[in-house]
């Protein structure tokens, strides 16, 4: 990857965090910590990787990306926000009556979203479908999707999984995004899922584990996953809630906004990141 491609990823990542908390504080309710977790990932994708346009968000020959963990939209909406979909304004208006931006992914009412996502467990099959019709008819786009390790505890994933390799969609590519933590604690103390890459890989997935935070890393993975014949998944080891000093590896900020002096300290340290990074850029 060029230097100047990851110092952009990187000023765009701090941004995207900026402003997923924002909008969470602004709501007074959401998810932070998830929504912290993946900005890289959604950044590299539609910063670097996918195939979109904000000025026609239908078009057929785009790549689709799935939410599969929903609740995380804080990020996708700032990614979107940010590719131009629609105003980063609107962000301010994230769960309020008559905003368009709604706690999880609406694909009627946001440009962009290519799948309405919340229970989870399902994204990841609407994930399958959308990649076993590009199949079908020949389609070349790529299908994206993000999946929680909490989430991985449903057992939807894995008939998801066992019909990805079944029908030998290597066209998709998941990401599982490892950051330890649901809502009620650690993953491993409520439902333990792992080791999570010999699921996959008994379910007869080509799989890669990465620093979900290393561009470099995340776009080496994802090279390495067009390559293959079979679906492919990419775990991310995370941290919750990156970022911000105290919500990093801390479950309790799964789903709840920060309150107003809490915020200051987190407007603070992620200003101060997003400062450092666009200076980068701009010293290139």
């Amino acid at each position: 990857m060029e230097k100047n491609t990851l110092l952009m990823l990187k000023e765009k990542a701090a941004k995207n965090r900026m402003l997923a908390v924002e909008a969470v504080y602004g709501a007074k309710s959401g998810h932070p910590g998830g929504s912290l977790s993946i900005a890289d990932i959604v950044t590299y994708l539609y910063f670097h990787k996918m195939n979109v346009d904000a000025n026609d968000p239908n078009m057929e020959s785009r790549d689709r990306f799935v939410l599969s963990k929903g609740h995380c939209c804080p990020a996708l909406y700032a990614a979107l926000a940010l590719k131009g979909f629609f105003p980063v304004e609107e962000l301010k208006q994230l769960r309020k009556l008559g905003g368009m931006l709604q706690g999880h992914p609406d694909m009627k009412g946001t440009p962009g979203i290519d799948m309405s996502t919340g229970s989870l467990g399902q994204g990841i099959s609407a994930a399958c479908g959308m990649a076993a019709v590009a199949k079908q008819k020949g389609y070349d786009w790529k299908v994206y999707t993000i999946l929680g390790d909490g989430e991985i505890e449903e057992g939807q994933v894995w008939e998801a999984a066992m019909f990805a390799n079944q029908y030998k969609l290597n066209n998709l590519i998941a990401f599982v995004d490892c950051n330890g933590y649901q809502i009620d604690g650690a993953v491993e103390d409520v439902m333990n899922p792992h080791p999570v890459d010999d699921k996959f890989r008994a379910f007869g997935w080509f799989v890669q584990v990465i620093d979900g935070h290393d561009f470099e890393a995340i776009d080496a993975a994802v090279t390495a996953a067009e390559q293959s014949d079979k679906p492919s998944v990419i775990v991310c080891k995370t941290v919750k809630g990156k970022g911000v000093s105290f919500m990093e590896n801390n479950y309790t900020w799964h789903g709840k906004a920060p309150k107003d002096d809490e915020y200051a300290i987190a407007e603070n340290e992620l200003k101060e990141a997003w400062m450092k990074a666009a200076e980068d850029v701009k010293n290139g």
